[in-house]
């Protein structure tokens, strides 16, 4: 049973890892053998404070294995950069990909984090060039980072939000071709693309990715799964959720099993015809 704010409980998320990977994903450790559907993404394919999260959710609903791929805070770069959760992918009979934020990436103007990709690790010259009167060592975090930059320069921000867009926009792609199986694209956010370009582009996750963006990326992708949470999801807030009072504001920031069991109902819709016979028959 979940609650709200149970004080000091906190979920059993049974971390696994899967061949030679460094990173721990949510268990318990399914088979890689058979049929199976790769879920790469982040914080909500991960579902911290979440019992069961979306992929759960959708094996529940279409018998066909799920596995959970999902890393907290991740960006492309955690992905492009392990062997084994690619070739996990590929080997799958589809991937589900959350679409990813934009500003959790090395590129031209920072780097970040390998595996901890909205780390901030450092500031390449040519931004410290555009922003010369910023101190770039008190920042730990790429958001943090981000903020302080618009916040100094919205037109000097402009030149790094087109950087990562384009830098995004590439890879992406690279991690379509990458998975070398069919990759459904989630968009799981508490804002629809068709207004991702006005909303505040740190704030709101996915940042800095538009719907142009994600129509590019539709041409290599199987299909694009929209699952905007609905205002009562977004109501719902924490309910369900299992955190303790020392994880109150964090778990606020995030979705909740209504939106989960939202977003799984719209992949069970695509998925069902991805399940072979035997995983049909037990629906």
């Amino acid at each position: 049973m979940a609650y709200e704010r149970p004080g000091e409980t906190s979920l059993d998320y049974m971390p696994c890892r899967y061949g030679a990977s460094k990173l721990l994903f949510r268990g318990p450790r399914r088979s890689l053998s058979g049929r199976y559907a790769a879920f790469l993404g982040g914080t909500e394919t991960y579902g911290k404070f979440v019992p069961r999260p979306y992929p759960a959710l959708v094996e529940a609903r279409t018998g066909l294995k799920c596995v959970n791929f999902g890393w907290p805070n991740a960006g492309i770069d955690v992905f492009l950069n392990d062997a084994d959760v690619l070739a996990a992918a590929a080997n799958s009979a589809v991937s589900v990909l959350q679409v990813p934020p934009a500003q959790n990436m090395s590129n031209r103007f920072y780097r970040v984090h390998p595996r901890r990709n909205d780390r901030f690790l450092e500031a390449s010259a040519m931004l410290r060039a555009i922003y010369p009167e910023v101190d770039f060592t008190e920042f730990h975090f790429n958001r943090h980072m981000l903020a302080r930059l618009q916040e100094t320069s919205p037109e000097r921000f402009c030149l790094l939000r087109e950087e990562l867009q384009t830098a995004w926009r590439a890879r992406m792609r690279l991690l379509i071709e990458q998975i070398a199986a069919p990759v459904i694209l989630l968009w799981m956010s508490r804002h629809p693309m068709e207004g991702a370009a006005e909303v505040p582009d740190i704030c709101a996750d996915p940042a800095f990715v538009t719907r142009e963006m994600i129509d590019d990326l539709a041409r290599v992708a199987l299909t694009v799964v929209d699952a905007t949470a609905s205002v009562n999801a977004i109501r719902a807030g924490t309910h369900g959720m299992v955190f303790s009072e020392f994880e109150t504001v964090a778990a606020g920031e995030l979705l909740g099993p209504a939106a989960h069991d939202e977003a799984a109902a719209k992949l069970a819709a695509v998925l069902a015809d991805r399940a072979g016979p035997n995983e049909k028959a037990r629906r």
